[in-house]
């Protein structure tokens, strides 16, 4: 009886499997389970399972590079590769080359998983949006510097905003070198010193548009300080580059529309503001110069000259009422005294006197009323009307 090591049966096995042409180059339908992708080597192990069977299955750092998405558990997938033995571990697996999804292509669940995963991490949030500048000085754009979208944008600018000025930062935008490109383009713009980027190129299939799905192109444009428009294709088409930019343009001509105001719609603008301008300057003159009047109108009536003026006027009508009453009471007094001297005259012994009459005086220069107490040998004086006086001896006395 022969007998064989392990080595041998595993070999002699191996070499049976490479002889069957129909292991390689096979694709397995099945499910992904125990997916592991190992970061430091870069491999990928998981199983491929169906109702019945499992198969154990291996994927190589150089073949992942390759993968347009990452398989996760629970999906179906076709894997390409061949059946192979392990021969340290006496086990057969697949090892894998390609894996595509079972249904929807790589592309498209690529883009799925990679739109997923940014949006949890909050790139696509509104609240990360930058404004637009109204009125940029400077249009920086990144796109092929041959392709029909660069001119579109060219044209547009020049007829709607001849007034800003565009930079050009060349980049491939189709093929495997094309993200790379796309992100040095976007940092040197923002070295240079835009006041807004267009990224973008024309329209092309999904595969030709693949580089503005890039994981680098996404983080290159959420980490950019200027404010991004993204201009991918057509308006029906969408990249992850649309939901992370600050603005999608639905073609690069939109984005020409978009990223600077007409120049005609400005000076229209300005005619109006300037008309505006021009009609507030004349009302606030106008009410200024009404409110000048009415502060001369106050100014005149509280002025010391007002003030000044009103007193004389006041002193005047008060000299006018002491001189009035000043003339009646005068003429009133003349009146009076008139009637004083009057009655005074009609009362002096010198009206009495006047009608014939005579005033004695005695030796005491009183009036002598009546005889009893004059005595023979007194001295008289007798006064009469024109002033004239005699003196006169009592020589006797009569009853």
């Amino acid at each position: 009886m022969t007998s064989y090591s392990v080595s041998d049966v595993n070999r002699f096995i191996k070499q049976i499997l490479l002889a069957e042409d129909i292991l390689h180059r096979i694709a397995i339908r099945g499910e992904v389970s125990n997916f592991v992708h190992h970061l430091r080597s870069g491999h990928c192990y998981f199983t491929l399972k169906d109702q019945n069977s499992a198969l154990k299955c291996v994927m190589f750092k150089s073949n992942v590079a390759h993968l347009r998405f990452m398989p996760e558990n629970g999906m179906q997938v076709i894997a390409l590769g061949d059946i192979q033995v392990f021969e340290r571990d006496g086990v057969y697996q697949l090892y894998c080359t390609d894996i595509q999804p079972d249904g929807a292509g790589a592309l498209a669940m690529a883009f799925e998983q990679l739109k997923q995963k940014l949006a949890k991490e909050g790139l696509f949030d509104p609240e990360r949006k930058k404004p637009l500048p109204a009125q940029p000085n400077t249009i920086g754009v990144v796109t092929s510097k041959t392709g029909a979208a660069l001119q579109d944008i060219l044209q547009i600018l020049s007829r709607r905003y001849p007034i800003g000025t565009v930079k050009i930062f060349p980049a491939q935008v189709q093929g495997e070198q094309a993200a790379g490109s796309i992100c040095s383009a976007i940092r040197l713009a923002e070295q240079v010193g835009v006041d807004v980027l267009i990224v973008g190129r024309g329209g092309g299939s999904l595969e030709d548009l693949w580089a503005f799905n890039e994981e680098a192109v996404a983080r290159a444009i959420a980490a950019c300080s200027i404010p991004v428009i993204s201009a991918v294709g057509h308006e029906v088409d969408f990249t992850i580059a649309d939901f992370v930019a600050d603005l999608r343009a639905p073609t690069p001509s939109a984005a020409a529309e978009l990223v600077a105001p007409d120049l005609q719609y400005l000076l229209s603008g300005i005619d109006k503001q300037r008309e505006l301008l021009y009609n507030y300057t004349v009302d606030c003159i106008q009410q200024r110069e009404h409110q000048l009047v009415g502060l001369e109108h106050q100014l005149h009536l509280h002025s010391p000259a007002g003030h000044l003026a009103a007193g004389q006027a006041i002193l005047h009508q008060l000299d006018h009422r002491l001189e009035t009453c000043f003339q009646s009471s005068y003429s009133q007094a003349q009146q009076r005294f008139g009637s004083a001297v009057s009655l005074l005259e009609n009362l002096s012994p010198l009206k009495v006197l006047g009608r014939g009459y005579s005033i004695t005086f005695n030796e005491e220069h009183k009036a002598v009323k009546n005889s009893r107490r004059l005595k023979i040998g007194d001295t008289l004086t007798t006064k009469f009307y024109d002033g004239s006086m005699v003196e006169s001896t009592i020589t006797k006395k009569m009853r």
